[in-house]
């Protein structure tokens, strides 16, 4: 039987012509109809055979199908980290140091969980308060952005703890608007997931006005665009400050009619 694996692996290279290059798909779609019908099994119509010659045929395929999402060149070093241990009392953050993050986003999050009530933010999907998926476990800024935000409201700088970050990184130019379901690979081996942009809301700007009262109003208008993303724990693992977090995006082109959809 062994004869037999390494007989059909070498027929299975050949009819592939194998290179240093990406599979030939359809050879590896030919090869498993051959294989079904005897051919590479040396003409057998044995019941075993052939689905062990099928189950080897889609492992192959399987294992050599390309990636549906591509590693960058772009790195995000993360600068800050923080929880909201209280979201019915105030938005803000503590900071940390560090975190191992689970499924459930990072432990003591008052916006982790598997599941969330939807809000305002799907209220054309579902009414509000109902149960649904959580992908928004984590608050995520670019520190060149919340720079920005700073700067056009006329402030030195603004804490990420007063806008409820959970993490802040920088490196990722025009950051708030990466792809959905890009992933941030971290060291540890952590995955997150980006959701999608976060839209700015009133409750940060509440936050600011305690520290630096007449600002507060102003931080909406000046975060459009810069507010960061929301995105979930796909594979939990250490974060800490000054890990570098490598971006995926999908291998996918943008869809050819997103214009007509959004007017």
């Amino acid at each position: 039987m062994a004869g037999w694996s390494r007989s059909l692996r070498a027929k299975r290279n050949a009819n592939l012509k194998i290179t240093k290059g990406p599979p030939d798909r359809a050879g590896l779609l030919h090869l498993w109809r051959r294989q079904i019908t005897g051919v590479e099994t040396g003409g057998t119509n044995c019941h075993w055979c052939a689905a062990r010659a099928v189950r080897y045929a889609w492992a192959t395929l399987l294992e050599n199908a390309m990636p549906a999402l591509k590693p960058t060149e772009f790195t995000a070093r993360i600068t800050w980290l923080g929880v909201v241990s209280d979201q019915g009392d105030t938005l803000r953050s503590e900071p940390l140091e560090a975190v191992e993050a689970t499924l459930d986003g990072f432990p003591g999050e008052a916006h982790g969980g598997a599941t969330r009530p939807a809000c305002t933010r799907v209220r054309t999907q579902y009414a509000r308060g109902t149960p649904i998926r959580n992908v928004r476990q984590l608050s995520i800024l670019s520190a060149e952005e919340l720079a920005a935000i700073a700067a056009e409201m006329g402030l030195e700088r603004i804490d990420p703890a007063w806008v409820g970050a959970s993490m802040v990184v920088e490196g990722i130019p025009d950051f708030t608007h990466v792809p959905p379901s890009s992933r941030l690979m971290a060291p540890s081996g952590a995955g997150i997931t980006i959701d999608m942009e976060n839209r700015p809301c009133i409750y940060p700007g509440k936050e600011i006005e305690q520290e630096a009262a007449g600002f507060g109003k102003r931080f909406k208008p000046a975060a459009q665009g810069r507010r960061g993303v929301t995105a979930w724990i796909e594979f939990g693992g250490r974060l800490a400050v000054g890990d570098a977090l490598v971006l995926h995006v999908p291998d996918q082109p943008v869809w050819a009619h997103l214009a007509a959809a959004r007017a």
